[in-house]
């Protein structure tokens, strides 16, 4: 008998060219497409057509989005988690997810190794990988582009010479495309002095209004409504905030990091909804949050997106990290208005039944009525006391 192998298959020219190399040599390939929201109907579709074609036994469809959004971005959006206080850890969250929908499926049908097209510059072996050796102990992990270091020109060579024919020619971007934004490689990107041109993003100013007004309703930090319109699928709510603010090209921008390899990488993103959201969600969090709370919560979900991002989302401590997050988002209720425009939002404002400004004690800037003007000397005097004691003993300390 055949031994299984499961590919992680995208329908991209890596996973293609692996699909077709095993089948070639004798194994029973089942290609599995795990989708989190990144891939269309067509797109799909058309995964499963060439999969058969390229030699698969068995194609699948894994569709984990709701999965995803219940146990990662939604934590992301309690969290506001933007990796260097940029970047909506869009793909490196989403791979996790497709690695354990991969993984799951392998033992589902006893597979004895699993592929991915991962390169060994990258990220994604690691999300890959270490699932891989978690969930799935024993299985044989294959990797045809990283262990041969094959070439884009290699693998569309040997795709022709065993009569598949595809547009496979070297584009000038690659892209990886999510429900939580779209990645941008290559091009200008790798000259450090230059950044993307117009033509290197998807989405573009469409919107024929100069300026339109946006009003997200949450409700204990999740998505209730979008310009009063009630969505009870989170997924929708963020699809429809991702069409309103495409329309303006919002949430452009460059990342650079450190890669969990130890290099620096450069990435460009396009990535409306996550932008919109976390900014909503954050100014929200400003006023129903107390000082410490925040404070902590900021610490927490710093750890949470980092450990994402380097592939420890199987780390026992992110269930606990998740509960904090959870229980911070208690009061955090209400509606958030932004006004977009072309490639730029603003937060207008926002209204809660539990917004901490609308204290009886006082008016910031303006009256107070919890305390008396002698009691605000007497507080001050006491802050000041341990800076008079250091500087009443080191006297010729100057500042």
């Amino acid at each position: 008998m055949k031994k299984k192998v499961v590919v992680a298959f995208s329908g991209g020219l890596d996973t293609s060219y692996t699909v077709m190399r095993l089948s070639q040599e004798g194994w029973e390939v089942h290609a599995a497409c795990a989708n989190t929201g990144g891939f269309s109907e067509q797109q799909l579709k058309t995964n499963e057509e060439n999969a058969y074609r390229l030699g698969a036994t068995q194609y699948v469809t894994l569709d984990v989005t709701q999965e995803y959004y219940d146990k990662s971005l939604r934590y992301m959006i309690y969290g506001n988690v933007l990796r260097n206080n940029c970047y909506p850890i869009s793909v490196s969250s989403e791979r996790i997810f497709q690695a354990i929908a991969i993984a799951r499926y392998a033992k589902e049908i006893d597979a004895q190794a699993i592929a991915h097209g991962s390169t060994g510059a990258g990220n994604d072996q690691i999300r890959f990988d270490m699932t891989f050796l978690v969930m799935c102990p024993g299985v044989e992990i294959i990797t045809l582009t990283r262990d041969e270091k094959l070439t884009r020109q290699q693998e569309v060579d040997y795709l022709n010479e065993h009569g598949f024919q595809a547009d496979f020619t070297r584009l000038k971007y690659s892209y990886n495309v999510g429900i939580w934004g779209t990645s941008i490689c290559g091009g200008e990107l790798l000259d450090p002095r230059q950044d993307l041109p117009e033509e290197a993003y998807l989405k573009h100013v469409t919107a024929k209004e100069p300026e339109q007004q946006l009003t997200i309703t949450f409700e204990k930090g999740e998505i209730t409504a979008v310009n009063g319109e009630p969505f009870t699928d989170k997924i929708k709510a963020i699809q429809r905030i991702e069409q309103l603010g495409a329309a303006y090209a919002i949430g452009r921008d460059c990342n650079v990091g450190d890669t969990i390899v130890g290099i620096k990488g450069r990435v460009g993103f396009e990535a409306a909804a996550p932008m919109i959201i976390i900014a909503a969600h954050r100014e929200l969090e400003k006023r129903t949050l107390s000082k410490w709370q925040q404070y902590w919560k900021d610490q927490v979900a710093q750890w949470y997106g980092m450990f994402l991002h380097e592939s420890q989302y199987l780390e026992p401590v992110m269930p606990d990290i998740e509960a904090m997050l959870t229980s911070s988002q208690r009061y955090v209720t209400g509606h958030v208005t932004l006004r977009l425009r072309p490639q730029a939002f603003d937060v207008v404002g926002a209204d809660s039944p539990n917004d901490l400004l609308r204290s009886p004690l006082g008016e910031y800037g303006e009256t107070q009525t919890g305390w008396t003007a002698q009691e605000a000397k007497g507080f001050i005097k006491l802050l000041s006391i341990p800076l008079r004691v250091y500087y009443g003993i080191h006297k010729d300390e100057k500042r």
